[in-house]
């Protein structure tokens, strides 16, 4: 039986991604909770709020979802590397949902926040969450075997995480207090704070369109590439 070697190439790199990321998100939740720990205002040593803070971000959501993706991925992989087959449906939806939240992620960070402070306390820590994992998502993207062909639909499964965590985030926002500055407010990013961004809600609104363009644009890209590629 010739065992596929691309498939167990790939399938060994998805599963060193996944620990990367797990080892970056762990040092990351780590600092978080000491910082909170030491803090000795009332707010900023709260550790529910920062914990659940800390699952607020975007970035660690998609994160998190990218580790168990890849570690799906890479064991389904390791377990049928001598076999002529594409990946399972449930496996290519959840990649494509993934490759396009970290893609967004990498984008959007690199574009909007790099230089403005986003809770990330170890420089390592940030350019794996925000630019190794998106970029290995994206190889993934375009290089990864067994790939099966995804119907348009897809999108709209892509989509929906990110409009949850949008109305999640802003309904939110105005009832939890800031741990670091005391305000009674919190967001996770700048450019989603109507009290920083001009023109406010409206504003913020704006960067909101932008965003949700650039998902479903990063999505389509994914999809086509999946039926581009089919089971290459």
């Amino acid at each position: 039986m010739v065992i596929r070697q691309p498939i167990l190439t790939w399938s060994w790199l998805r599963l060193a991604g996944a620990t990367l990321i797990l080892v970056a998100l762990v040092v990351q939740l780590t600092a978080s909770i000491s910082a909170a720990l030491a803090n000795p205002t009332p707010h900023g040593g709260h550790l529910p709020t920062v914990l659940t803070n800390f699952f607020s971000y975007f970035t660690i959501l998609s994160n998190v979802s990218a580790a168990i993706a890849l570690l799906v991925a890479g064991g389904w992989g390791l377990r049928h590397a001598s076999d002529a087959v594409i990946e399972p449906l449930p496996i290519a939806r959840l990649r494509a949902c993934v490759a396009t939240y970290m893609i967004t992620t990498g984008v959007v960070y690199n574009l909007l926040l790099r230089n403005a402070q986003v809770g990330i306390s170890a420089p390592w820590v940030n350019e794996v969450l925000h630019v190794a994992a998106p970029l290995l998502l994206l190889a993934d993207a375009f290089f990864a075997p067994g790939r099966r062909p995804l119907r348009w639909r897809v999108l709209v499964l892509i989509v929906a995480l990110p409009i949850a965590w949008i109305g999640y985030t802003l309904l939110r926002a105005n009832h939890v207090v800031s741990p670091i500055t005391g305000d009674p407010w919190w967001y996770p990013y700048p450019f989603l704070d109507p009290h920083l961004v001009p023109g406010g809600y409206v504003g913020v609104a704006g960067y909101v369109a932008v965003v949700a363009v650039v998902i479903v644009g990063i999505g389509a890209g994914v999809v086509a590439l999946s039926r581009w590629r089919g089971a290459g």
